[in-house]
């Protein structure tokens, strides 16, 4: 493709002036360890939940698993040589649990070896690191005795925090506690779309409790272990809006936003659980100990925040509402509707509602697009102008809502590259880079050339 000659004529660039553009303002791609690892059994790795999910028929498009993946247990120093050779200043990854801890809580070396040699490499090519101790991977034995429906598993998370920053202490910038608590709640335990596959309301509201519990007493470990790193936790957001204007219409979009954005960030920041959620799901309060809100709530260096749709709903002539299809609107390979305003309307939401606030790194935005590789004069191209669209249009959401006081420090682009995308198999194209999964070739999408030249160009 034609690079532009300037950073102010690149089509994804953020606004002149943004201050996004400052040289302090991180910028990174993501992964997770399922998604892109493969080598499920290698050195010792154990099983996990997505591992049997996987195997489990019907649950994953086309029966689709994350054995191979992108390879990357394999293939991470030319991984990591893409990454840096990106431009990025940080990269953020996961720790997969089952590679790193044996089932009687002793460390796995094998495993812990493999994320120091990734670390250790990518500190030499200047690139930071973000560490997500939990995407999802659960270690198979410990949903056998009730994952996240059993207040131990919080425990025992507790240990696989305190020995992971105890061995990679110095070489991580930031840890992430969990990924995503809605998901591996709701999804995994509400609806049964994730794994483990369970759908129950009851269920979710408990896992959640136990997973922001996990949470809270990872913190102490964290902090005493590698005081130089930051400490956090990732949440996925949800703007709600409805088509109607009536009350009862209004009221089904602030339930929405209420169950997927403060059923985690009102327990983190306020200390308590909102309780319309439980009038929206009446009888499925969860066991909640003295002292676990105090626990869960405690001080956090940042917020990361993933964003990447809106949904419309109405209500549902109860207490509760009902999404529904907006018509004419645009969106992605997924079927999500791409609204960038709703990124900032959340964003300036949060820092309303939540005077504590802390600062903020948008931990995930992105597009899955049927991305395909042609050959052109110039060798191969893989044309996502959607894509370029897309953030753009998201990088001027995050920097109107900066310039309305919200402190967002950083963000990363997901992703890194196509990966295994959890119950739609590799069909979902995420990725700056295209992977082709029958030989593992990575190409450079349009949109990836273009950060790169941003970045290049912001760096002077």
């Amino acid at each position: 493709m034609n690079m532009p000659p300037n950073a102010a004529a690149n089509p994804i660039a953020p606004p002149a002036g943004s201050a996004m553009n400052r040289r302090d303002f991180v910028w990174g791609v993501a992964t997770a360890s399922y998604q892109i690892e493969g080598a499920i059994d290698a050195d010792g790795r154990l099983p996990s939940i997505w591992d049997t999910f996987c195997a489990t028929p019907g649950k994953v498009l086309r029966g689709e698993t994350g054995a191979l993946a992108c390879d990357h247990y394999h293939r991470w120093e030319s991984d990591v040589d893409l990454i840096a050779d990106l431009g990025v200043d940080a990269y953020r990854l996961s720790i997969a649990w089952p590679r790193v801890m044996h089932a009687d809580g002793r460390p796995n070396q094998a495993g812990l070896d493999f994320y120091k040699r990734l670390l250790d490499r990518l500190a030499e090519r200047g690139v930071k690191c973000m560490a997500t101790l939990y995407h999802w991977d659960l270690p198979q034995h410990l949903e056998d005795r009730g994952g996240w429906l059993n207040r131990d598993t919080a425990y025992r998370f507790a240990d696989y925090a305190d020995l992971v920053s105890r061995e990679l202490s110095g070489r991580v910038n930031a840890y992430a506690t969990l990924n995503e608590p809605w998901c591996s709640a709701f999804l995994g335990y509400g609806n049964g779309h994730h794994a483990p596959g369970l759908a129950n309301g009851r269920y979710a509201t408990q896992a959640m409790h136990h997973l922001l519990l996990a949470h809270g007493l990872a913190l102490a470990p964290l902090a005493a272990n590698d005081p130089q790193a930051q400490r956090g936790i990732v949440a996925n957001v949800g703007r709600g809006s409805t088509l109607g204007d009536s009350a009862a219409d209004h009221e089904a979009a602030r339930l929405f936003e209420l169950q997927h954005n403060d059923w985690v960030l009102q327990p983190l920041l306020k200390g308590s659980y909102p309780q319309d959620l439980f009038k929206l799901w009446p009888g499925t309060e969860p066991l909640v100990l003295d002292g676990d809100l105090a626990t869960i709530s405690g001080p956090l260096d940042f917020l990361g925040i993933n964003y990447y749709f809106r949904s419309t709903v109405q209500s549902d002539g109860a207490h509760g509402y009902t999404e529904v299809t907006r018509p004419d609107v645009e969106r992605t390979q997924m079927g999500w509707e791409v609204y960038p305003q709703g990124l900032e309307d959340l964003l300036r939401g949060f820092h309303t509602s939540y005077p504590n606030l802390p600062p903020i790194y948008i931990t995930e935005n992105g597009m899955s697009s049927d991305d395909r590789v042609v050959n052109g004069p110039n060798g191969p191209r893989v044309d996502d102008a959607q894509r370029q669209s897309f953030l753009q249009r998201h990088f001027a959401a995050i920097s109107r809502a900066i310039d309305a006081g919200v402190d967002v420090r950083g963000y990363y682009i997901w992703s890194l590259m196509d990966n295994f995308e959890w119950a739609f198999g590799y069909e979902r194209r995420f990725g700056l880079v295209h992977v082709d999964y029958a030989t593992q070739q990575r190409t450079l999408k349009d949109s990836a050339l273009l950060f790169q030249h941003y970045l290049a160009q912001r760096k002077g």
